[in-house]
C-alpha cells in the first residue's frame, strides 16, 4: 500500500531558524516566582495566520509541514513577543530641552513646574496645534516605537486641559491609531494638573471634569481607561476617588499615577478603587505595597524617569516582585520628564536599579504589561491563538536583554501577522 503525501498547508508566514525563543506563558498576571519563569525553546520555527500564531514546534518538522507566503530567517537568534508600553504620553507638540538643563542646573521637579514650566508647558503646544498636526508629530514616534520593538503603546491624552483639547488629543490619538500599526490604548487624563484659567478655582476645574468633560468622553468612545495624577500639588486622595468613582460609573476603567514624588498613599487608593494599574511608585510604603499585593493591581514602574529628572529615589521594584506583585515596566514616553521610547533600555534599567533578572524584565515589559491594559488574552505572549506580535533580535539569548545596553536589538517586527519593520544593514562593501 503506497501511501500518499500530504500536501504542505498554506500559512501567511513561516518565523525559521529561531536560535532561541522566549516567552513567558498563559493570559495572567504573573507574579512571585512565576514573574520569572519563562518558556525556552530552540530550534524553533513559528507558524502565522490569519494574524495568529498556528503552531510553535520544531523547525524542520514546521519547515516541512507548512508552506508560507512569506518566510523570515531569525538567523538563529533571539525571537521575542512584542514588547508591551503600559505608561506613555505621546500627544504633544514641542519638546522641553530647556527643562532638561535647568535640572542639571539643579532646580527640581517642581520648581519647574511652579515657574510655569512642566505639563503648562505642554500644555499650550497642544491648544495651539490642530488634530492634524498632533497625529502628524504622533505617527513618527510610532514608527520609532516600532522600531524599538513595541508594538502595543498605552497613550494618554492630558497636555489639553480642556474638554475640547483633551477631545482633540483623544481623536489624535484614535486617527494614529487607524494609520498605524502599533496599537494604542487611549487613556483619558484631564487630571493631569489644573490649567492656568483654574488655578485659583480648583472647585471648578474638578466640576468640568466631573460633569462636562468625563461624561463627554465616555460618550465619545475615545478613551478606554481614565487616569489621575495623584500628588499633593496636583490631585489629592479625596479629589482622586470621587474622579476615578464617576469615571467607573460612566464605564472607563481606572489607571493612577500614584507615590511618585511623596508617600501620599495613592497605591491604597489604587487597591481600593480595584485599578488596572498604580504606576511610579517611587515613594510607596511598605503598607502600600501590601494593599496593591492584596487588590492584584499591576505596578508599573518607569525606571528611566527618576534619571531623567535626578531624582534619588527609585520605586522599590525589587521588593515588590518578592512581595509577589506582578511588576510591569514602561518608559513613561513624554516630552518632560522621560524623552525615551525604548523598552529595551528599560528592560536594562530594571535588571540595574531594581535587580530584576532578564526573565522577570521581559515578562514585565510583555504579559504584565498586556494583562494591565487588559490585553493578556491576545497579547504579550508567543502561544497558539494569540496574536502573532513577535520581535526577532540580533540577540544570542534572552539574558542579553538586561546585559546589553544603548542600542537597539530590533532586526525584524512582525504585527499582527505582518512584517512591518525591517532593520537597515551597515553596507561594508565600501571597505573592500
Amino acid at each position: 500500500m503506497v501511501r500518499m503525501q500530504q500536501s504542505p498547508i498554506e500559512i501567511d508566514c513561516l518565523i525559521h531558524n529561531v536560535g532561541e525563543l522566549a516567552t513567558s506563558q498563559g493570559s495572567e498576571i504573573r507574579g512571585g516566582k512565576a514573574l520569572g519563569s519563562l518558556r525556552i525553546e530552540n530550534g524553533v520555527a513559528l507558524a502565522i495566520h490569519q494574524g495568529k500564531i498556528e503552531e510553535v514546534g520544531p523547525d524542520a518538522d514546521l519547515t516541512g509541514r507548512y508552506q508560507a507566503r512569506q518566510k523570515i530567517d531569525a538567523q538563529g537568534q533571539l525571537v521575542v513577543p512584542g514588547l508591551v508600553d503600559a505608561h506613555t504620553h505621546p500627544v504633544f507638540l514641542g519638546t522641553r530641552e530647556g527643562e532638561f538643563e535647568d535640572r542639571l542646573r539643579g532646580k527640581s521637579y517642581l520648581e519647574i513646574a511652579e515657574g510655569g514650566g512642566g505639563i503648562l508647558s505642554s500644555m499650550l503646544g497642544v491648544r495651539n496645534s490642530t488634530k492634524e498636526q498632533l497625529v502628524q508629530a504622533l505617527l513618527p514616534r510610532m514608527d520609532r516605537f516600532l522600531s524599538l520593538g513595541t508594538t502595543t503603546v498605552e497613550a494618554k491624552s492630558g497636555y489639553g486641559l480642556s474638554l475640547a483639547d483633551e477631545m482633540k488629543s483623544l481623536e489624535a490619538i484614535a486617527e494614529a491609531n487607524r494609520l498605524h500599526p502599533v496599537d494604542l490604548v487611549p487613556t483619558f487624563l484631564g487630571a493631569h494638573d489644573f490649567p492656568p484659567e483654574y488655578r485659583d478655582r480648583r472647585g471648578e476645574y474638578l466640576a468640568l471634569l466631573r460633569n462636562e468633560m468625563l461624561p463627554a468622553v465616555a460618550e465619545s468612545g475615545l478613551a478606554e481607561y481614565c487616569d489621575v495624577f495623584t500628588e499633593s500639588h496636583v490631585f489629592g486622595l479625596d479629589e482622586s476617588r470621587d474622579l476615578l468613582n464617576h469615571a467607573k460609573e460612566l464605564g472607563f476603567k481606572v489607571r493612577l499615577h500614584v507615590d511618585q514624588l511623596t508617600a501620599l498613599g495613592g497605591a491604597q487608593l489604587a487597591a481600593e478603587l480595584g485599578a488596572a494599574s498604580a504606576d511610579h511608585l517611587e515613594h510607596v510604603s511598605d503598607a502600600g505595597i501590601d494593599a496593591l499585593g492584596q487588590a492584584g493591581v499591576v505596578p508599573v514602574l518607569c525606571p528611566l524617569v527618576p534619571l531623567f529628572l535626578r531624582e534619588s529615589q527609585e520605586a522599590p521594584g525589587r521588593r515588590m516582585a518578592d512581595a509577589g506583585l506582578s511588576v510591569a515596566l514602561a518608559t513613561d514616553f513624554n516630552p518632560g520628564s522621560c524623552y525615551a521610547m525604548s523598552l529595551f533600555e528599560v528592560l536594562s534599567y530594571g535588571a540595574l536599579r531594581y535587580g530584576l533578572l532578564a526573565g522577570e524584565a521581559l515578562t514585565a515589559a510583555t504579559l504584565n504589561a498586556a494583562c494591565s491594559l487588559g490585553r493578556g488574552d491576545r497579547i504579550g505572549t508567543l502561544e497558539v491563538g494569540k496574536q502573532a506580535d513577535v520581535v526577532i533580535t540580533d540577540l544570542p539569548g534572552h539574558r542579553h536583554l538586561t546585559y546589553e545596553m544603548a542600542r537597539s536589538p530590533v532586526r525584524h517586527v512582525i504585527k499582527s501577522g505582518k512584517l512591518v519593520y525591517t532593520a537597515a544593514q551597515v553596507d561594508r562593501s565600501t571597505c573592500e
